[in-house]
C-alpha cells in the first residue's frame, strides 16, 4: 500500500498554476479557432479525427464520441455540421456497412493546420505547466 502524504501548500500552488495554465491554453485555442473560421467544437473535432491514436488520421463517430466525452448523438451532429461546412468526409468501412470512416477534407486539413500551428507557443507553456506540476506535487491531487 502506497502511504498518502498531506498537500503541501506547494502542492496546491502547483496545481493551481497548472489548471491557470491550462485555461489559458483552452481560451487561446478557441480565439485561434475561429480566427480560422472554425467553432472550438470543430477545432477539437478535426483534431480528434487528424490525431487518431493509430495514425490513421481517421476515426469513427464511435470513437470520436469517447475520446471527447460527448454522447454520439451530439457528436453526430458535430459531424453532420463539418461534413456541410466541407471540413470532413466520410467513407464506408469495407469490413463494415454500418460504419463510416471519417476524415478531414483538405480545407479542413488546411484550416486545423493553421489553427495548430498558430499555438505552438501555448503548447509549449501548457508543457512548462505539466512538468512544473509533476516536480512539485509529492501528495494526492
Amino acid at each position: 500500500m502506497v502511504e498518502q502524504t498531506e498537500p503541501t501548500i506547494n502542492d496546491v500552488i502547483a496545481v493551481a498554476e497548472f489548471r491557470s495554465a491550462l485555461r489559458h491554453f483552452l481560451r487561446r485555442s478557441e480565439k485561434i479557432a475561429r480566427q480560422f473560421g472554425l467553432t472550438p467544437q470543430r477545432y477539437t473535432l478535426l483534431m480528434m479525427i487528424k490525431g487518431a491514436s493509430d495514425g490513421s488520421e481517421q476515426s469513427t463517430v464511435t470513437e470520436l464520441a469517447d475520446r471527447m466525452q460527448l454522447a454520439q448523438s451530439t457528436v453526430t451532429e458535430l459531424v453532420r455540421r463539418a461534413e456541410s461546412a466541407g471540413l470532413i468526409e466520410r467513407e464506408q468501412s469495407q469490413r463494415d456497412a454500418r460504419v463510416a470512416h471519417l476524415r478531414l477534407t483538405p480545407e479542413g486539413d488546411r484550416r486545423l493546420m493553421l489553427s495548430f500551428t498558430e499555438l505552438k507557443t501555448e503548447r509549449a507553456q501548457l508543457r512548462d505547466a505539466f512538468a512544473n506540476l509533476d516536480g512539485g506535487v509529492t501528495g494526492t491531487r
